[in-house]
């Protein structure tokens, strides 16, 4: 075998293991959007547009309601395999990398916040469900819940545009995450570990808005933009099973 075959040899065995690996998330095409999974202020007007994976709006306007305990209406959107279903992780998917571009506007003067959410399905995040966010209100960049916690540094101002990106990576028994935000540099948080997986999990993002109690209105209006969405299987460690791949293949055929 010549140079040039060996090295097609490796190219076409790395491409393989990369799609074997690659399988569960190939199968992610498209994302559903869910509103109102909190509706205290039922009147509200919502906005909502399905652009995946170039951009999802998710939007509420007029909240206000006369005597309201309510606090607010929360709006989602997951991942899916058939437009229609939320994907739910396997025990297959042990390596990813999700990443979007938001950017949050309207109401400041209340609770308007929008970023990734991983609702704690199984309980195996001690700290319950995940939420990596961007609060206008308060200035938040970074996340809360599931593995632990961690303050990005950065001060969000509304209309700013960020990336917010998270890495996962099962080892055994063991889940590892990694945050990052990128608001003209990038900030990467330490890996946060605990003893669990995903599996049974579902990934997407959500915005939140608070209402207020009036009795002519207008009410809070506000809007998330999730531009440029992906998930892919986590480059390092295809990387790694590839060669590894090669490396096992090669020293079999020189026995």
């Amino acid at each position: 075998m010549n140079l040039l075959q060996r090295y097609t040899c490796k190219a076409t065995l790395i491409g393989f293991c990369l799609a074997a690996a690659s399988g569960a998330y190939a199968q992610i095409n498209s994302a559903v959007i869910t509103p109102r999974v909190w509706n205290d202020f039922p009147t509200a007007i919502g906005n909502y547009v399905n652009n995946y994976p170039a951009s999802i709006t998710l939007a509420e306007s007029g909240e206000y309601n006369t005597g309201s305990s309510g606090f607010a209406n929360r709006d989602i959107w997951q991942f899916s395999n058939d437009g229609s279903t939320a994907y739910t992780l396997q025990a297959g998917d042990t390596a990813f990398t999700a990443s979007m571009t938001l950017d949050v506007t309207g109401d400041t003067t209340v609770d308007n916040e929008a970023g990734w959410i991983i609702p704690n399905a199984n309980g195996s995040f001690g700290g319950g469900d995940l939420q990596f966010i961007a609060d206008p209100q308060s200035g938040f960049l970074g996340f809360f819940g599931g593995p632990g916690y961690w303050n990005s540094g950065f001060t969000y101002v509304a209309g700013t545009d960020i990336t917010l990106q998270i890495s996962y990576l099962q080892t055994g028994a063991t889940g590892n995450m990694q945050f990052s935000v990128t608001d003209g540099t990038t900030v990467t948080s330490p890996v946060q570990s605990w003893t669990g997986n995903l599996v049974g999990d579902v990934l997407g993002g959500y915005f939140q808005l608070q209402g207020i109690d009036d009795s002519t209105g207008p009410g809070t209006s506000g809007q998330a933009v999730f531009d440029d969405i992906s998930i892919v299987p986590e480059p390092s460690t295809l990387a790694f099973l590839g060669l590894g791949m090669v490396t096992l293949l090669l020293r079999r055929r020189r026995i």
